[in-house]
């Protein structure tokens, strides 16, 4: 392949501040993103990223060392600001030497922005709105990642088309911005770093890759899925704030609306309170995509996938997978003049 100079040229900045070859992070997801896929893409000139998700302070010391075993190259380790360990977690990143940490499902709890950049790493946060972008930006973090509604998994209300519109032409002069959410061919992703991001992050694209240790079920109804199949799940009551998740549609969906009422109405009788339930919530989350992704279990489990499903056809390498973005990427700039 040719090398990619415009898009690289375009992704100068956001390669500079990850250490790669290529501005292209692989989203967070549960399961998947392990040592197997997280090097793999390090290693292919990208930027892999663990997702912590609901591990245990220890599982994620041996996650960080397995990945170190497989690249030398730098990645990431993505960590939910809910978690009940989070600094501990914090702590085993510090440890490890962990060069940049993605903060993700919520507001970055008091100090946990500064206990990781007092260990010399680059945070990462994702932002809702523009004035919450540009406070988290002012409190420290170093780097914006903005993810619309046809992602994957947890999800906002508004499209990555918006958020793009919205935050570049206000912070991309100033501060490293990646654009996430819908991302599966090349031509995308030479728009948004014309519109001014320094990179992109993809996990749907990622999560059927050879290195990808997801079951042979989990990646064949990505195959068989499209755009419309990836739904986002309802909130039964309104008392109970959950993130919606975009996910393949089958009896898991509905399973998820009945644990939903269950829950609200262990709130109604006091058995548990918010912070509780909302935890309850994250749990069946991790539990159902463990059933899809590790067992197999695509009729019960959770089969978590962004909108681009339609655009993963068969499984191929990682650097099949980058090559191809970037050639359609460099084929799409050079058009443009």
């Amino acid at each position: 392949m040719t090398a990619p100079v415009k898009t690289s040229a375009l992704m100068a900045r956001g390669a500079a501040f990850l250490g790669t070859e290529h501005a292209i992070l692989c989203g967070a997801m549960s399961w998947v993103s392990e040592r197997n896929l997280v090097a793999a893409i390090s290693n292919a000139g990208g930027f892999g990223v663990i997702a912590c998700g609901a591990m245990t302070p220890e599982l994620l010391d041996a996650e960080i060392a397995g990945t170190k075993a497989l690249t030398a190259r730098p990645f990431g380790v993505n960590l939910i600001t809910m978690h009940p360990q989070l600094f501990d977690l914090i702590a085993v990143c510090a440890r490890h030497g962990v060069g940049h940490v993605v903060l993700a499902g919520g507001i970055p709890p008091k100090g946990s922005v500064e206990a990781i950049k007092d260990f010399g790493a680059k945070v990462l946060v994702f932002a809702p709105t523009l004035a919450l972008a540009k406070k988290l930006l002012r409190s420290g973090a170093d780097a914006l990642v903005i993810e619309g509604s046809e992602a994957g998994g947890h999800i906002g209300p508004v499209s990555t088309s918006v958020l793009a519109q919205e935050f570049l032409p206000a912070l991309a002069e100033d501060h490293v911005v990646f654009v996430a959410g819908g991302i599966g061919r090349g031509e995308m992703i030479a728009s948004y770093l014309e519109m001014g991001a320094s990179g992109v992050q993809l996990g749907t694209r990622f999560a059927c890759a050879s290195e990808s240790i997801a079951h042979p079920a989990f990646k064949q109804a990505f195959f068989r899925a499209n755009a419309r199949d990836a739904i986002a799940s309802v909130q039964v009551d309104p008392r109970l704030p959950v993130i919606p998740v975009r996910a393949l549609k089958n009896k898991g969906t509905e399973e998820f609306t009945a644990k939903q009422v269950e829950v609200a109405r262990l709130l109604d009788q006091g058995t548990v309170d918010m912070a509780a339930a909302q935890l309850e919530i994250e749990h069946f989350w991790a539990g159902a995509l463990r059933r899809a992704v590790i067992d197999g279990d695509v009729e019960r489990g959770s089969i978590m996938a962004g909108q681009s499903v339609g655009m993963v056809t068969k499984e191929e390498p990682v650097t099949a997978i980058i090559a191809q973005l970037l050639a359609e990427s460099e084929a799409a700039l050079n058009a443009r003049g």
